[in-house]
């Protein structure tokens, strides 16, 4: 399930910018809460960590994650300060904010419209595909 569709702004190993087109008949709209479509929160995280591991992969030497996989280690200061209604453009910036081999820790503020809508701090890990 990737829900970025671009990635911008990308400086090698430090920043980017992921857009994730939220729209009324996205999958994860209609059932969250019944006549209120809205994007979960979870998805919010979960489109951050796309965001930087596409930021990662962009920087390091294909070598380093081809058949491997990125999982999510923790999440800290997680904040969710306004619903994320369809039909917008939910513009994800994230930093890297450092690494130590194969973890990375990141941290990242999601917009619509200028409005922070979210923000997160969280550390992943690189790991061999099974």
């Amino acid at each position: 399930m990737l829900l970025i569709e671009k990635l911008t702004n990308v400086k090698k190993l430090s920043s980017a910018t992921g857009l994730v087109n939220v729209k009324k008949n996205s999958f994860f709209v209609d059932g969250h809460f019944p006549d209120q479509p809205v994007m979960p929160g979870v998805l919010i995280v979960e489109a951050f960590g796309q965001t930087a591991a596409a930021l990662t992969a962009h920087g390091i030497d294909k070598s380093t994650y081809e058949n491997k996989l990125v999982f999510l280690m923790g999440i800290e200061k997680a904040r969710f300060r306004s619903p994320v209604i369809p039909d917008c453009k939910l513009l994800l910036d994230i930093e890297a904010i450092r690494s130590h081999g194969r973890v990375w820790k990141y941290k990242g503020k999601a917009y619509v419209n200028d409005k922070l809508m979210a923000d997160a701090i969280w550390s992943a890990t690189i790991v061999d595909k099974k």
